[in-house]
């Protein structure tokens, strides 16, 4: 091991201490002014990324690690948007979360405070870099980020922005660690680092979660693939699902909200499926179905069990015709990612049945598999969307950033009687 990681580490320990101790205004103060300098830099940050993207299509980046990769004004003025989000929720530390008095008089409370030190370990999308900083630093940790190399000049213009704001307010730049050298090596000394680090957060690709699941010897939050359902029942508005359809498949296939896979009640296909498959095709969508779905069109390719599995982050949809919910269920179970799943039906006991037989982050009934995102469901932002049913599930905010701690309060109170003195 080289001990550039343990040394940026150690520093980021030490600042971690420091942003615990900041109170909440000084907290506020400090991510407004950031989401004040990433605007004010923009044209350095495009700058950046231009480099970033010049590089990622000459190594032959496919299509959606490019749209991860890309920044322009609008995610530049959305990036700022959500630090200013984050920036405004209600101080996390302190809150207490349960009150109560024992019989012998002593209080008893639940009390949030940070994790401490942070690791996030992630692929192309710069946004990343911002958000997780705003979120670990609203929640009084410090963060050690290790960005993917094919984003390393628009995370280290970003990183820059964050560092003048910390130095603005006197605050120590560890505080925002960036590990700077993109070797792989580095995030293997990284995952060693059980004595300082206290949570782990991989996000990317379903091979980058795998490696950090596999060589961690700290903690780690899992954000695996997202193979995102939607089931159309019997008694679904064939508008509703059709809208429903394009915006969960189409309107940006390369992120983990996007749908991979439509299952259709066998009652409702004649009405919906041939509507569904010309809607898909004007935006580009190449289908994989089952028999019963390439009935409906000579268009429709014959899928394998392993499109049913797939996360595609693609312009490619799996369907499947299914004879009821239970069948809807019993493919999710086996299929699924444990990410998003979609019910359009008007059948209120159907949608409750829906949501009680599936078991992952996020159930929509009626909605679109794109609200699966921290801004979306009122996070301001998030660090991640944890499949791992650890102390946080689903998009990750603020309060996922922090850890409920006891506090006792008494009034002299012994266990053991005999402990008295005369």
């Amino acid at each position: 091991m080289s001990g550039y990681v343990r040394n940026l580490a150690e520093r980021a320990r030490e600042a971690s201490l420091v942003m615990a101790a900041l109170d909440g205004d000084a907290r506020r103060t400090l991510i407004e002014r950031m989401a004040q300098l990433l605007e004010h830099d923009g044209s350095e940050l495009l700058a950046a990324n231009g480099e970033d993207m010049e590089r990622g299509r000459a190594a032959g980046l496919g299509a959606a690690v490019l749209d991860r990769l890309k920044l322009d004004a609008a995610r530049i003025a959305a990036m700022a948007n959500g630090l200013r989000e984050v920036a405004a929720q209600d101080d996390p530390l302190g809150q207490v979360t349960r009150r109560e008095v024992r019989p012998n008089g002593i209080v008893i409370e639940r009390q949030r405070v940070p994790l401490g030190l942070i690791a996030m370990i992630y692929e192309a999308r710069p946004n990343v870099t911002a958000d997780a900083a705003a979120l670990c630093l609203k929640a009084g940790n410090a963060v050690l980020l290790r960005g993917g190399s094919e984003a390393r000049a628009s995370n280290a213009a970003i990183a820059a922005c964050l560092h003048q704001a910390l130095r603005e307010q006197g605050l120590p730049e560890a505080a925002v660690s960036l590990v700077a050298d993109p070797a792989r090596e580095h995030v293997l000394e990284l995952l060693q680092l059980s004595d300082l680090i206290d949570l782990a957060i991989p996000r990317g690709g379903e091979s980058l979660i795998r490696f950090v699941a596999e060589h961690a010897r700290v903690p780690v939050i899992k954000h695996y693939k997202g193979v995102c359902h939607l089931y159309v029942d019997r008694q679904a508005d064939v508008g509703k699902a059709l809208d429903l359809l394009v915006d969960g498949k189409a309107s940006r296939p390369g992120v983990c909200n996007a749908l991979e896979t439509l299952l259709v009640h066998r009652d409702i296909a004649a009405d919906f499926m041939p509507a569904a498959l010309r809607r898909l095709a004007s935006r580009q969508v190449e289908v994989r179905g089952c028999d019963r779905t390439r009935a409906f069109s000579d268009q429709v390719g014959q899928a394998e069990d392993a499109d049913y599995a797939a996360e595609y982050l693609d312009l490619i949809l799996a369907v499947r015709v299914v004879d009821g919910i239970g069948e809807a269920l019993a493919h999710i179970a086996r299929h699924g990612s444990d990410h998003t799943e979609v019910i359009v039906t008007e059948d209120a006991a159907a949608a409750e049945a829906f949501v009680r037989g599936t078991r992952s982050s996020a159930v929509m009934v009626n909605a679109s598999s794109r609200f699966n995102d921290g801004g979306q469901l009122g996070l301001g932002a998030e660090i991640g969307i944890s499949t791992t049913r650890l102390h946080a599930y689903g998009p990750m905010g603020v309060e996922s950033l922090t850890i409920e701690r006891f506090v006792v309060r008494g009034e002299g109170q012994v266990r053991h009687e005999e402990s008295r003195g005369p």
